[in-house]
């Protein structure tokens, strides 16, 4: 079966080296850390073997955490934004039929973001962008990235929104736990909390055509439904939502199997955004390609939903032709 993965990460230690540092603060161990260093790194040593190993026609590339979300000066952000895609247009023409790519933007500048996200699309040929969480503090429900939203409609490509903006606050929850912050829990829920912000914003009422893309099955999202909708009803409201905030779930708001490697979260992911919401993605290289493959390949789900999940619905949202793969 093809496989399609849509939330795979790169880095570029030229750029790390001029942003501003950001504290490391999820805790791994040295053999995960230094393997992370070496492969992110790569794109033909480590990565395309794993891909052929595996099973991986294409990878959809983006930079990796924080991106260009760490950057403070909107003129650096800028100018680390086009440096980034630039590097990344290089690497999928290297290897046109494996990788595609995802833009880094420039959020801090709305404005340039707009113009940051055309040229990469039109000129460069990137299926959408990719950004990490807030961007300082602020989130994309802020009115200064409505023409944001604008473009993505009128170019029809996708907002990938992933965890790992640097951290403004600290949770009370999380106090003394620091296994709970990053992948383990709290991106999850921050990452599932903007996303309703964006919602609740009336972001998708504005900008109908607009599509969201939520890695780790829909970052909690999915499984609650249920409860949006009974809580919505409930509440007095300034300005009522079109429909429900379930409905927003599975229209323009996407997902992929991205770093949940249970084949029954799979299931349920399907039953609960519908087979034309889910897409497969690894987290590449954060966790282990085989065990994402297996996530759908073990799934109880019919084989035809199942190449839906493996490529057609990427093949779709992001307009690859059948050549791409």
């Amino acid at each position: 079966m093809t496989y399609i993965a849509l939330e795979e990460a790169f880095a570029i230690p030229e750029l790390a080296a001029r942003q501003p540092a950001a504290e490391m603060r999820i805790r791994v161990t040295s053999d995960y850390a230094q393997m992370c260093g070496r492969t992110l790194v790569d794109f033909e040593r480590h990565r395309l073997p794993d891909m052929d190993a595996n099973g991986i026609d294409v990878q959809v590339l983006s930079l990796t955490v924080p991106g260009i979300q760490a950057d403070t000066d909107p003129a650096a952000a800028r100018d680390n934004a086009r440096f980034a895609n630039d590097f990344l247009a290089e690497v999928v023409a290297a290897h046109p039929a494996r990788f595609q790519g995802f833009a880094a933007l420039p959020t801090q500048d709305p404005d340039a973001a707009v113009a940051e996200l055309t040229r990469a699309v039109r000129e460069l040929g990137f299926r959408g962008a990719l950004v990490n969480d807030h961007t300082h503090g602020r989130y994309l429900d802020d009115p200064a990235y409505d023409e944001l939203w604008s473009a993505f409609e009128e170019l029809g490509v996708p907002l990938y929104l992933h965890p790992g903006s640097v951290p403004l606050d600290d949770w009370r929850v999380m106090a003394g736990r620091p296994e709970m912050y990053g992948a383990s829990w709290s991106w999850q829920a921050e990452t599932g909390g903007h996303a309703m912000r964006l919602v609740y914003a009336g972001v998708f009422d504005r900008h109908p055509e607009a599509t969201l893309i939520l890695g780790h099955l829909g970052e909690f999202l999915p499984f609650q439904k249920s409860r949006l909708d009974s809580r919505y009803a409930t509440l007095s409201v300034e300005e009522p939502l079109e429909r429900m905030p379930s409905a927003y779930i599975g229209s323009n708001i996407l997902l992929t199997t991205s770093g949940v490697l249970a084949p029954e979260a799979v299931q349920a992911a399907v039953l609960t955004a519908g087979e034309d919401a889910v897409m497969f993605s690894i987290d590449y290289p954060f966790e282990e390609t085989a065990a994402a493959v297996a996530s759908v390949e073990k799934a109880d789900l019919p084989a035809a939903v199942k190449e839906k999940i493996a490529h057609l619905n990427a093949r779709r949202v992001l307009g690859l032709d059948g050549g791409a793969a």
